[in-house]
């Protein structure tokens, strides 16, 4: 066997040796993206789980406050119905409104604002509400280091004969880039 020969083999095995390497991190960082998304899911089922209670809670004290609670009740179906990601972002963001209103209305009532389910729930409420925020910031972050991996040299040449696809962060609703106004 010549040198030449040799060479050629060596350097045949190292490009291919980091072909594999680089799509294995892409794979590797895909499954990343899809368990990230997968943890937002599983605080997403803990909210709709919560909410019936929380619902129940207030109908008790606050029986005029019907379209308030249905709006909850039908934000809630709507996240349960949502098949992609994109319609459950959009859902999960309505239903986000619709319990900002449904604790207004535990605000106005200070026999309910006063109960300890309804105090419990509320605080189980606001617990789950900021492992999500930190979820999908850890989905945004996740997003990031795959689409980087794609989208740079040399992971770039091979992204796209492999499959891999751009994959998008989670943005805020253009209502949370809007100033809050207090009144009081």
């Amino acid at each position: 066997m010549s040198i030449a020969l040799i060479v050629v083999l060596v350097i045949v095995v190292i490009l291919v040796v980091a072909v594999v390497s680089m799509y294995n991190n892409f794979v590797k960082l895909r499954n990343r993206v899809n368990n990230a998304w997968a943890q937002i899911e599983v605080q997403l089922q803990r909210r709709l789980d919560l909410i019936p209670n929380l619902v129940e809670t207030v109908k008790g004290y606050a029986a005029h406050e019907a379209g308030t609670l249905q709006a909850v009740t039908d934000a809630r179906t709507a996240c349960m119905n949502a098949t992609t990601r994109e319609e459950q972002v959009e859902a999960n963001n309505a239903l986000e409104g619709t319990l900002k209103n449904l604790f207004a209305v535990g605000e106005a009532y200070p026999e309910l604002k006063a109960n300890a389910n309804f105090i419990e729930l509320q605080n189980e409420l606001t617990d789950t509400e900021d492992k999500i925020s930190y979820m999908r910031q850890s989905f945004n972050d996740t997003v990031m280091k795959y689409n980087n991996a794609i989208q740079t040299f040399p992971g770039v040449i091979f992204a796209g004969m492999f499959g891999m696809k751009e994959c998008a962060p989670l943005k805020a609703e253009p209502a949370a880039a809007a100033g809050v106004k207090v009144q009081f």
